[in-house]
């Protein structure tokens, strides 16, 4: 398996993966990938990262930027992140959260966060954390991981992007 960037021409791919990663699943409004192809309309997709093995794209991540208290940050939202259903639980999504969190140390990012299982994303550093929240969080689904010294306080807001319907 390679992880590598996205390509203009992966777009129907990362949209019929993420569709069926996220079909049926009762945290889900589907709206996944219409949130990924408003991100990249927008210009606002930080990364995003597709996994392959030969020419198949088996997986995908996105990163954005997020807002803390309104203002803009060095910090990063991750999400959605999509394996094929038949290919998920096989460590291809931990390869790209692993690989989008290392990149994003490169960029200097101050940190990311996320609405998660807190039991899944524990392994990547994810915790919660009160000072730094989302109002719309499940108590416990809302997490972050500092990648430096910074510490924010106060409320983190996603792109808009993320309230499309």
């Amino acid at each position: 398996m390679r992880i590598r960037l996205e390509r203009p021409e992966d777009a129907p791919t990362i949209r019929a993966l993420t569709d069926a990663a996220f079909k049926g699943m009762p945290f889900s409004n589907q709206t996944e990938a219409k949130v990924i192809d408003a991100l990249r309309a927008a210009g606002a997709l930080t990364l995003s990262l597709v996994a392959t093995e030969g020419s198949e794209i088996v997986g995908h991540v996105a990163f954005s930027p997020v807002k803390i208290n309104g203002e803009a940050s060095d910090w990063y939202g991750l999400g959605p992140v999509s394996v094929w259903p038949d290919r998920q639980r096989t460590g291809i999504g931990q390869a790209l959260i692993r690989d989008g969190i290392r990149r994003l140390r490169s960029l200097s990012a101050g940190g990311c966060v996320l609405f998660g299982n807190p039991a899944y994303y524990r392994r990547f550093g994810f915790e919660s954390d009160p000072d730094l929240y989302d109002v719309d969080a499940p108590p416990g689904a809302f997490q972050r991981l500092p990648l430096n010294s910074s510490r924010p306080r106060g409320e983190v807001s996603f792109h808009p992007a993320f309230e499309v319907s």
